[in-house]
């Protein structure tokens, strides 16, 4: 009797392996490139091929809309009533807030401890860079949070990819049609079967990642001495590498505390969400990718549809962690003492000003420029962390990724114990 033996793929054959190939090659040719030709040519090629890094992206944003839409709409129509949603709503917010003041801490605590800033020489820096970054701040503020909540028009909102309006708006939708119940069954079931469709997008949007992620690390190191930016920043880059682990490393204990020997799962599961995040610099590129995830985890679809789209919005560990350092960091850069006192309101209003603001582009950079102006620290400072942002950005997206999927794992597992118990004590 014949026996066929079914060969297991290899590592490298999938996506996660070609990523990771993906990310080396691209390395090797933006090194080659940038020592071989002179900085303007090195400049257009990096232009050029940041172009695939763009497309992936821009493939990505193109299914983040409905996807999240209607995600959420049928998620809160099984919920069936607003109570539900206040509850889930309410563990959500609690959880998130509470990450972000500790992410916050802990970026405070290591910049205080480490003192990067401490001595640097501000001779070389370049602040033509620096106007881009600064036109934004004048959006951050109290006021315009709140107004940037509610969407003036829900098509407006998914133009612009505005996840937070999306979210708004879908609530009131999906409450709506929670109330009418039978009624509207025929549409919450063709909004379902709609976010199928969008699912399996997924699958062959994915499979441009590796070459999204090649174009956008070809790019960087086309234009960077990676070797002149180890020894600059060699002390900022450390230092924030020991917070960022150290933020790991509570995130994964908080994990195995709720989780028990699930996290390990959990974590093997987005790996690829975590690396096309690492490579992109873009957590939102991971969305779709990261929802197919953690419902193949055991998140039920309509806490994974709730959960996410307000994770984008308000749990944001990773930038949370960077803002608290880099807004410090500059400050010891300039030689401004900044007391207890002031550092823990700088860590509040770095709490309200950084919600909501996912899709503003290098948006931890916009919010530590308006932090600073707020408190008296250059914000010409902000020229002192560009060349290397990119790089802090990398290990930011990654990290926003584990905190989001750890938020709606845990939310998740409490959603069930306590339907559980609802149908016991029944």
């Amino acid at each position: 009797m014949n026996t066929k033996t079914t060969k297991k793929p290899s590592f490298f054959s999938g996506l996660t392996g070609q990523i990771l190939i993906a990310m080396v090659l691209g390395a090797i040719l933006g090194i080659i490139i940038h020592n071989s030709i002179s900085p303007e040519a090195a400049q257009g090629f990096s232009a050029k091929i940041k172009i695939l890094a763009t497309i992936f992206i821009r493939l990505v944003q193109m299914i983040i809309s409905p996807l999240v839409f209607t995600t959420l709409v049928v998620g809160i129509a099984k919920l069936g009533d607003i109570k539900a949603v206040g509850r889930i709503g309410g563990k959500a917010m609690g959880w998130f807030f509470t990450a972000s003041f500790v992410s916050l801490l802990l970026g405070m605590f290591f910049v205080n401890i480490l003192e990067p800033g401490v001595g640097l020489n501000l001779s070389n820096v370049d602040l033509a860079s620096v106007s881009e970054v600064t036109a934004k701040t004048q959006n951050i503020s109290f006021e315009n949070f709140i107004e940037h909540i509610v969407p003036k028009s829900i098509f407006e909102a998914m133009a612009t990819n505005e996840i937070l309006q999306i979210v708004i708006f879908s609530i009131f939708f999906g409450l709506a049609a929670a109330a009418l119940g039978d009624y509207v069954k025929p549409v919450t079931n063709a909004l379902d079967k709609t976010s199928h469709i969008v699912l399996k997008m997924v699958n062959y949007v994915m499979k441009f990642a590796p070459i999204g992620v090649f174009g956008a690390i070809a790019g960087v190191f086309a234009v960077r001495d990676f070797q002149e930016l180890a020894i600059t920043y060699f002390k900022f880059f450390g230092s924030f590498l020991v917070g960022i682990s150290s933020l790991w490393l509570v995130l994964i204990v908080v994990g195995y505390i709720f989780l028990k020997s699930r996290m390990t799962v959990l974590l093997k599961r987005i790996v690829s969400p975590l690396i096309i995040a690492f490579g992109t610099t873009s957590s939102e590129a991971v969305f779709p990718k990261l929802t197919e995830e953690l419902e193949r985890f055991g998140v039920k679809d309509r806490i994974v549809s709730f959960m996410l789209p307000l994770g984008y919005s308000f749990n944001l560990d990773g930038s949370m962690m960077y803002m608290t350092f880099a807004s410090i960091f500059i400050a010891q850069a300039y030689g401004i003492d900044l007391d207890l006192g002031t550092q823990m309101t700088m860590l509040l209003v770095l709490m309200l000003t950084s919600k909501g603001i996912a899709g503003v582009p290098r948006a931890s950079l916009v919010v530590v420029a308006a932090t600073c102006g707020m408190f008296d620290i250059p914000i010409e400072g902000i020229a002192l962390i560009l060349p290397i942002d990119h790089f802090c950005d990398m290990f930011r997206s990654a990290t926003n990724v584990l905190g989001n999927a750890l938020a709606t794992s845990v939310v998740g597992q409490w959603e069930g114990d306590d339907e559980n118990e609802a149908v016991i004590s029944e």
